[in-house]
């Protein structure tokens, strides 16, 4: 590891206190000019160190940038042999992920990105990534054959670890839209895509890839217009409290965690509870239709009342004639029939 990457891990794990220039020499075994030229290095990497007389140096309270030396203190001791890989650009999370699947990477490897030219959403869509405001990441599991029959539940997982991870750090409190969305204030701040690779002569599923992309800030000026209304950001530009929000890094740690804990125990499925009660779907009137449909066609919408959850995350709606449809993880168009609704209510 380099003098400039144990620097960094060093000034993580001590925020807001000061290490002397000769403390961080003695403990990294280096001199005093390796250890300025280290810190030269970050600040042109773009975090902010502050250096004072007295007071040694310190990264600042809002210096903000994703890095695997940020992270991994946040792990707990069972995930903390897991890779973490930090890029500055990438074309999709997700796309990286499988090209190091193919060269043999690990299962728990996570990637992380400081911007993405070709995120991902579901159903072919784009993922407008940014660059310095979000957490686009993606971690490869490779289960078991044993694990193979639960992996289907793993969207859902993920939108709940999502959701712990920021209650946990944030106190925020988000909702999940069936089956992969993530919202808070009535704006979806996060994304989730999961993809499977099976083998082909077992037909047994090898890798999974869980892509997670989290709006932590808006990006100067805004979100694109298309999206201005209906996408929205975790954390307010100017918090309340006039404070700086907890570091991307601690966000994507707790989330990490929440992630690997719920894969080990899938099979358990206690987490559903917790789907259940952030869903904001449940109760509410719905429109669906299969993939096939063409969605601009009013005809081929279905409508219904989201009932329940099933254990297997399927969304059980009751439909006008008191029959009961499971709707299926990827096999349907999902959106709140907010009009009809309004309609009856008048």
């Amino acid at each position: 590891m380099s003098v400039k990457s144990e620097m960094l891990k060093l000034l993580e794990a001590n925020r807001g206190l000061g290490l002397s220039g000769q403390e961080i020499a003695d403990r990294l075994g280096v001199t005093r000019a390796a250890v300025w030229k280290a810190v030269k290095s970050l600040e042109h990497e773009g975090y902010k160190v502050e250096a004072a007389n007295n007071r040694g140096y310190q990264l600042s309270v809002d210096s903000d940038v994703l890095s695997a030396e940020g992270i991994s203190p946040g792990l707990r001791e069972k995930y903390r042999d897991y890779e973490i890989h930090v890029c500055k650009c990438v074309d999709s999370t997700n796309q990286e992920i499988k090209r190091r699947a193919l060269e043999g990477a690990p299962h728990g490897l996570a990637v992380l990105a400081e911007e993405q030219t070709a995120g991902k959403g579901r159903r072919g869509r784009g993922f407008v990534s940014p660059p310095g405001t979000g957490i686009y990441m993606s971690v490869l599991f490779r289960p078991a054959p044993e694990q193979s029959r639960d992996v289907i539940l793993i969207t859902t997982a993920a939108s709940v670890a999502v959701c712990r991870g920021i209650r946990r750090v944030l106190g925020e409190e988000p909702e999940i839209k069936w089956v992969n969305d993530v919202y808070l204030r009535g704006k979806k701040i996060c994304g989730i895509l999961t993809e499977a690779v099976s083998d082909v002569e077992s037909g047994r599923i090898d890798t999974v890839v869980v892509g997670i992309g989290i709006n932590y800030r808006e990006p100067p000026g805004g979100f694109p217009e298309p999206l201005r209304e209906l996408v929205g950001a975790l954390c307010p530009e100017t918090p309340s409290d006039g404070g700086c929000p907890p570091p991307r890094n601690e966000l994507a740690a707790a989330v990490l965690n929440e992630l690997f804990a719920l894969y080990d125990d899938l099979p358990d499925k206690t987490f559903l509870t917790d789907y259940r009660q952030w869903s904001n779907v449940l109760g509410k009137e719905v429109r669906f239709t299969s993939p096939e449909a063409r969605p601009d066609s009013s005809e081929e919408w279905e409508y219904g009342v989201a009932v329940d959850i099933d254990d297997k995350g399927g969304l059980i709606v009751e439909k006008g004639d008191g029959t009961r449809q499971i709707l299926n993880t990827g096999e349907i168009t999902l959106r709140v029939n907010e009009n009809k609704a309004a309609r009856r209510q008048a």
